[in-house]
């Protein structure tokens, strides 16, 4: 079971896959926002297209507290609008410091600031689609 992860942003949106088997995220692309979330959709139901991708997994960046505030009210705005005109299921996973672990392997791994911000957005969404697979996979154990 292919599986799409997406880390939404106001400016990119990072994309990250799972290989066939379902076990192991990898980061894909971004998506540069356009003018409006349904051209963003359209780019998104493309790689579904692509990749013959399964279900959707989309971050929620919940806050540290455990609560939903603006940014998680957007994402569920947001998640609402992708089950109208995406073709397959659409799951929520709680994002909390994929951004920062992200972070924080380009910088073990010596990157410039430059570079980690061009991709930060698909590793962190490889991070959430990780967890995402890891959390799957103990409930079918």
């Amino acid at each position: 079971m292919r599986s799409l992860g997406i880390d939404l942003g106001s400016k990119r949106v990072g994309v990250a896959m799972s290989d066939s088997s379902g076990t192991i995220a990898s980061p894909l692309t971004v998506i540069v926002r356009g003018p409006n979330r349904a051209q963003d959709h359209k780019k998104i139901q493309q790689l579904i297209d692509e990749y013959e991708v399964d279900c959707v997994v989309v971050g929620m960046p919940i806050s540290m507290s455990g609560k939903l505030g603006t940014a998680a009210n957007s994402a569920q705005d947001e998640i609402s609008e992708m089950r109208n005109t995406l073709t397959v299921p659409i799951y929520s996973y709680d994002e909390r410091l994929t951004s920062k672990t992200a972070n924080d392997s380009m910088i073990m791994a010596n990157m410039k600031a430059q570079a980690r911000r061009r991709i930060v957005d698909k590793i962190a969404a490889a991070v959430m689609l990780q967890g995402w697979l890891d959390h799957a996979d103990r409930k079918k154990s």
